[in-house]
């Protein structure tokens, strides 16, 4: 039997969780999850609770994995420049024609 702790998501998190059981989440099992949850509609509060547990390796290391999508093109830009996404490669994430569609031709 594991006497390990489970570790809680704060209150900040909880409107993000919305389809789910927030008691059932634990950051370190669930990061992926958590941290997709928070990069597209996270509050300010969120935002900095997920750099402290995670860091900004691996919210750049998310964005990259997943190639930006679920995140709209100024979200893209705002977490360029917060984390340092390669500035090349967001543009080719905004400029696909896919991101077009759903978000018109001024996404960037």
């Amino acid at each position: 039997m594991d006497n390990e702790p489970v570790r809680r998501l704060p209150p900040c998190l909880m409107a993000l969780l919305w389809d789910v059981d927030p008691n059932t989440i634990e950051p370190t099992t669930h990061e992926a999850f958590v941290l997709g949850r928070i990069l597209s509609a996270g509050t300010l509060d969120a935002i900095r609770w997920a750099r402290g547990q995670y860091g900004d390796d691996a919210i750049r290391a998310w964005i990259i994995r997943h190639e930006g999508r679920q995140l709209s093109g100024p979200q893209l830009r705002f977490w360029e420049a917060v984390v340092g996404l390669p500035g090349e490669r967001v543009d080719a994430w905004i400029a696909t024609p896919e991101r077009r569609l759903w978000e018109g031709p001024a996404a960037s």
